[in-house]
């Protein structure tokens, strides 16, 4: 196993100085940096692969599409899917979520139905259910959170018994405070109860393995860019029959088999989901990063970052007037916190000053902040190429620009 400076090296965005100081990157959770192998793959795809997919029969052609196919097919591993056709590609996470919306939502619910989402939401999992409930005459119930940042269970079974739901959208982590929710259970729970589950997984892919068969998802959805991959990738997984039942999202090329002024018939899976000429070389650059995930020791990550988070929260919690967001006893490498008489942006900016960046701000996530009575907080996130000396350094700075607050 590399050393931690080994580590770090791999990421060459963090050696680097930020107004006149180590950079310290602590907004992992919004996105996470990229492996120089992940950074010479998109290099190699523009520089020597370059030709659009699937409909060339060319040597260039011929190369990018085995290359893109091949970030399919190790995606499948990643999360134990039982096909790599089950593998749609999409531009993110909101663009997964989205595609199920629009196309297991409008095939299947009719007025009265109910979907639930809970009080944790990114708004990406809440607005697309919104939409479609709106249209079909459905209605969006809310899965309340405890004071603690969990959720409340007994509430979440209690809303399936009493009501007809026809899908429940929840996240896997909290992008805003980072409580990990037991989908386990929930997923039981939904089904027990004759509803389908979706699951927005943006936040735990980085943090933890994944089984979609043995967890018994319907639907999963990921970005690649909090994978350390490229932006503009996503993952949407779903059960085949799912997927085969579902309407195309959109109409163009690839999506097709037969194009006639008098009747068209779709392509099979994945290629149903996926018009058009799709993100071929951040697709194929973001297989680096599952090459790069498995050069490190298995179980090595989470062991680091659960470290960072213990030594974070001891060291965050020695300052005067600081309170965290979400206390959940299971929750990833995220501190969302307040400091009494100081604003999250001030704090912010200042740190920024120091070479420290953090997020500040309601996370695209309002309706949970509404529940805290709060207008935002400050967010510090980790990944396992952060260290305890960053952590040292940020509450060092942490604490000076409270004093020049207050």
């Amino acid at each position: 196993m590399a050393s931690i400076e080994q580590i770090r090296k791999d990421f060459p965005v963090l050696d680097q100085q930020v107004n006149g100081s180590p950079l310290i990157y602590f907004d992992n959770a919004a996105t996470t940096q990229k492996p120089k192998l992940v950074l010479d793959a998109l290099n190699k795809y523009y520089s020597e692969d370059n030709a659009n997919i699937h409909r060339g029969i060319h040597a260039l052609a011929e190369r990018a599409t085995a290359a893109f196919e091949l970030t399919r097919k190790k995606i499948q591993s990643f999360l134990h899917a039982a096909s790599s056709d089950q593998i749609i590609f999409t531009s993110g996470t909101t663009a997964s979520i989205n595609l199920v919306a629009q196309t297991f939502g409008r095939a299947n619910f009719e007025a009265g139905d109910k979907i639930l989402v809970s009080n944790l939401e990114h708004h990406s999992n809440i607005v697309p259910w919104q939409m479609i409930a709106l249209e079909k005459g459905a209605e969006v119930l809310v899965i309340p959170v405890l004071d603690s940042g969990v959720l409340d269970l007994d509430a979440y079974q209690k809303l399936l018994q009493e009501n007809t739901v026809k899908l429940v959208a929840v996240n896997h982590v909290s992008n805003a405070i980072g409580t990990i929710n037991p989908i386990q259970e929930m997923i039981a729970l939904a089904h027990a109860h004759g509803a389908k589950i979706l699951i927005d997984g943006a936040q735990s892919v980085a943090h933890m393995d994944m089984d979609v068969q043995r967890f018994d998802m319907d639907f999963f959805a990921f970005s690649a860019h909090k994978l350390f991959g490229p932006t503009g990738v996503g993952v949407l997984y779903g059960k085949r029959d799912l997927l085969e039942s579902m309407p195309p999202y959109q109409g163009g090329g690839e999506m097709i088999k037969e194009v006639s002024f008098t009747g068209t018939t779709y392509n099979e899976l994945p290629y149903k989901f996926e018009a058009g000429t799709p993100n071929i070389a951040d697709v194929i650059a973001f297989s680096a990063s599952f090459d790069y995930l498995n050069s490190l020791e298995k179980g090595w990550v989470e062991e680091q970052e659960n470290a960072l988070l213990s030594y974070a929260t001891e060291q965050l919690s020695q300052i005067e007037g600081l309170k965290i967001i979400g206390t959940a006893p299971n929750k990833i490498a995220v501190i969302s916190f307040l400091i009494e008489g100081t604003h999250p942006q001030d704090i912010g900016v200042l740190l920024d000053k120091f070479g420290i960046a953090i997020r500040t701000g309601h996370h695209c996530a309002q309706p949970l902040m509404q529940r805290f009575d709060i207008p935002g907080t400050c967010r510090a996130s980790f990944s396992f190429y952060n260290t305890k000396e960053e952590i040292d350094r940020f509450v060092a700075c942490l604490k000076r620009v409270v004093t020049m607050l207050l």
